[in-house]
């Protein structure tokens, strides 16, 4: 237990240091709402402020906003490490439990610095319909009194508040691509996939689906949006962008690199259910930021997004569960744990926008498709894709991104969508037959831009420096090789 109640220790001291630094903050963006808030009560009173100057956003800023979001990006650097990097740990071999860990864990370093040095500006400036601008390279003119809008007219949160959260949605991302080909790459070539990929693949999908001129400028700019955005797109909290951009790249990159030594022919059980089970778990926590977090405020919608996410993960679980009772008579844990993850996956898209009834039946519905994926599907087509990353998230992303055209239907309790192109902005009226051909069309341009995005970069590595360790690496396991210590000492 000793080992246990350190790590808890410097996660306690980690997230105290954090908080204190984010109290101080928060008291700086208080101060600047403080001095211009009689202004703009003055000016809201008289109506909604269109296109309001910077002085006037800093009296729109709210501190359970700011404070939300700061809590909401814990959430989900929690997903990635520890949460992702044990749910993945425990399901690879003993020999290779250490490498998932530095995988997970470099991905995420080298995400985060690739994010502010460049990520941001080409995700979130106005530039073209596929990709932002460079005004922003390094955060330049990014600080504690520049602010971003949120969903709702004259509401806006610090910009750094809306970076940090966004940067951990790019951390966890490419790390999730690492399960596709577990066991089977060797460590440098696999980080310098991960910074082109976020470059190439990441940043413009991102731009493409979430980027647009905000709800107060929007009327005047209705041009200024990514692809997809502009196309009426819905993708809440990033089923197209995060795990269909994933998951797709996944599958790819297990079909370039090829199947690991032993595949169907040897054992290869997962080698601790209980990291497993530990990691999903904190993926499941995290999420509720990923989720509930991307509606960038503290309010009603906010709700929603959190008891959908709650609603359809426990109905995912339960469904895997008594498939697996009816299919092989005795439900497994690693098939609850999947199912878990497979709900979560599919209701992303739709939390903020469907009804709790309506995402308990997108959770049964995703956990029955990537069941049939996961134990049919890839043993026909004899692709090893090792911890299902194709088959849970970007099957469970396509489940979640066009069930989205329906659950959004407010004639089926569901938030519809708002309008920005007017001023201020309002609910529009709501076709469900047109929204899901929106829907399919963006996840087929996702799944073309990230698959072949992906297949060049997996190629280019492949016939240049080599993507695969030698087979007696392989065998031997990449812990030792490829970082010269081992998970485990005994």
């Amino acid at each position: 237990m000793k080992p246990l109640h350190k790590i808890g220790a410097v996660v306690g001291t980690t997230a105290l240091s954090f908080f204190v630094s984010a109290q101080a903050w928060a008291q700086e963006v208080a101060e600047q709402v403080a001095e211009a808030a009689p202004a703009v009560a003055e000016a809201v009173a008289e109506g909604p402020i269109k296109a309001p100057t910077v002085e006037q956003m800093a009296g729109m800023v709210d501190k359970g906003d700011t404070t939300w979001m700061l809590i909401s990006s814990v959430l989900v650097l929690m997903m990635s490490i520890p949460g992702l990097a044990l749910f993945y740990g425990g399901l690879v071999r003993t020999k290779n439990m250490l490498s998932v860990l530095m995988q997970v864990l470099t991905i995420v370093s080298v995400a985060a610095l690739v994010w502010v040095s460049w990520g941001y500006t080409m995700a979130f400036t106005s530039g073209s319909p596929f990709v932002g601008g460079f005004d922003k390279m390094f955060l330049a003119g990014v600080d504690g009194t520049t602010f971003a809008a949120t969903f709702s007219n004259n509401v806006y949160i610090p910009e750094l508040a809306f970076v940090i959260f966004q940067m951990t949605f790019a951390c966890i991302t490419p790390a999730l691509i690492v399960g596709a080909f577990a066991e089977r790459i060797k460590f440098t070539p696999l980080i310098i996939f991960t910074v082109l990929w976020l470059t190439l693949c990441y940043f413009p999908v991102a731009h493409m689906v979430w980027y647009w001129a905000g709800p107060d400028f929007l009327p005047d700019a209705p041009t200024d949006t990514g692809f997809l955005w502009g196309m009426g797109a819905l993708d809440f909290a990033g089923g197209t962008v995060v795990h269909i951009n994933a998951g797709i790249a996944g599958l790819v990159g297990c079909l370039v690199i090829g199947k690991r030594l032993g595949y169907k022919t040897e054992n290869m059980p997962p080698h601790s259910l209980v990291m497993t089970m530990i990691g999903a778990s904190l993926l499941w926590v995290g999420w509720f930021g990923f989720n509930a977090g991307s509606n960038l405020e503290a309010n009603g919608v906010t709700a929603v997004a959190f008891i959908n996410t709650f609603v359809a993960t426990a109905a995912a679980t339960v469904a895997w569960a008594v498939i697996e009772q009816i299919v092989h008579k005795k439900p497994s844990l690693l098939g609850a744990a999947t199912g878990a993850v497979a709900g979560l996956v599919a209701i992303t898209p739709a939390s903020g926008l469907a009804a709790p009834m309506t995402s308990i039946l997108l959770g049964f519905a995703a956990s029955i498709v990537c069941f049939f994926f996961v134990t049919t599907v890839k043993n026909k087509m004899g692709y090893d894709d090792s911890l299902d990353v194709f088959g849970v998230h970007c099957i469970g992303g396509i489940v979640g991104a066009i069930g989205t055209g329906i659950v959004a239907d407010p004639a089926l309790g569901g938030q519809g969508f708002f309008d920005y192109t007017v001023f201020p902005a309002a609910v529009g009226e709501y076709d469900m037959a047109a929204q899901v051909i929106t829907q399919i069309k963006a996840v087929g341009i996702t799944i073309l831009w990230s698959g072949v995005v992906s297949a060049v970069l997996f190629y280019a590595l492949k016939f240049t420096i080599g993507l695969r360790p030698t087979e007696e690496v392989e065998q031997a396991g990449l812990d030792i090789a490829e970082h010269g210590e081992r998970a485990y000492n005994y």
